[in-house]
């Protein structure tokens, strides 16, 4: 069978980038920007999460005053994509991967909305999330309610509401297929506790709303996984609306986010590796490799030398402990690293061979692209 890949179609006007893993989800001027489509819709109302059933045109009529195709142009930007209005103050979530480098933003209300100048109030590309604002006054809309992510079941209803290529007010839905799903963002981190759907998603649905039975945002859609063909394949991934809920109030006051930095990549450990490389912990972060410079180099720490059949290096230290926080694999690792700040102090122990080390790191500002080295 063969084996499914996470692919791009990117946000730049450019050709498609086969090395790409980033599955951003913005046509790039597939579509003139009045092709539409018109999904039917009565009006109803959406059933409770509980009820066991599915109201999707009730949850189409409950938000669409909410939904909104974006349009970026210029600075070597040529997109399309969604997003939906988060404040009554015409705050509107995006992608940063639809915005990024555009100095020409617009948004479009409904399948026949007029253009709405829109600008840019801040960017975190290792959310994949911006944040937009258009003027209260221009426009007529509902700010959508935002559910708690950290609720969502496997199983439960999934709703999907954008652009897939330009065709304004798409809905569809299907089921959360998984959770706890890592993506690469856009400057090549990783965003962790991602939610998995098989809601039909394409090329334009980024930045729009992934919903729940009730109609409330659980997710921002961002990526597909692909087999070569960029288009839908049932594995669609969205970034948590609690990790916006987070960004936000950043972007907001700064327009960017600033997070703390170690320096390291790992890898995870599980009792079979524990045994086949003789380490003295059965869980933690493998340390693979050290930036050279960074916060995690001055404090001593070692990245590994010796690469195994699967693919891990070997020798280097193993994190287990990051400040009071126990670490099992490298996504508590990130967890924790990322509940502190630029500058703060923390200390980390770990072994080194069988023997049981700490130092206290102070943490760098995250770089604007992940290393490749």
């Amino acid at each position: 069978m063969p084996r499914m890949k996470v692919a791009g179609l990117g946000a730049l006007s450019g050709a498609l980038a086969a090395s790409l893993v980033v599955a951003v989800l913005a046509v790039a001027g597939a579509f003139d920007s009045e092709t539409t489509s018109s999904p039917a819709a009565a009006p109803a109302a959406p059933v409770s999460r509980s009820s066991g059933g599915l109201d999707v045109a009730g949850i189409y009529e409950r938000v669409k005053k909410g939904v909104v195709n974006v349009e970026a142009r210029g600075g070597g930007n040529d997109a399309s994509g969604s997003g939906f209005v988060v404040d009554d103050d015409g705050s509107i979530l995006t992608n940063h991967h639809v915005i990024d480098g555009a100095d020409d933003l617009r948004v479009r209300f409904g399948e026949d909305g007029d253009p709405v100048d829109a600008r840019l109030v801040g960017s975190d590309p290792s959310t994949d999330l911006a944040l937009l604002r258009i003027d209260p006054d221009d426009a007529e809309f509902e700010p959508l309610a935002l559910a708690d992510s950290k609720d969502v079941r496997v199983g439960e209803p999934a709703v999907a509401i954008g652009s897939p290529f330009g065709l304004r007010g798409s809905v569809t839905s299907g089921i959360v297929s998984a959770l706890d799903r890592d993506i690469r963002a856009p400057n090549g981190f990783s965003i962790s506790d991602v939610i998995q759907t098989d809601a039909a998603i394409n090329p334009g649905n980024s930045g729009g709303p992934l919903l729940d039975a009730r109609g409330e945002v659980v997710g921002v859609n961002a990526q597909i996984a692909t087999n070569g063909v960029q288009a839908n394949s049932g594995v669609g991934f969205a970034v948590p609306i609690d990790t916006a809920k987070e960004v936000i109030p950043e972007l907001r006051s700064d327009g960017k986010v600033e997070r703390a930095y170690l320096g390291v990549s790992s890898a995870e450990v599980n009792p079979d590796l524990a045994r086949e490389l003789d380490l003295p912990a059965r869980r933690g972060a493998l340390v693979q490799a050290v930036e050279d410079g960074g916060p995690a180099d001055d404090a001593g720490l070692r990245g590994g030398r010796g690469q195994t059949a699967g693919g891990v290096v070997d020798g280097g230290d193993l994190i287990v402990r990051v400040g009071s926080r126990e670490i099992a694999d490298p996504n508590d690792l990130a967890d924790a690293i990322g509940a502190l700040k630029p500058g703060d102090e923390v200390r980390i122990e770990y072994f080194r061979g069988n023997e049981r080390r700490s130092a206290t790191v102070t943490l760098g500002t995250r770089p604007a692209q992940a290393s490749r080295g």
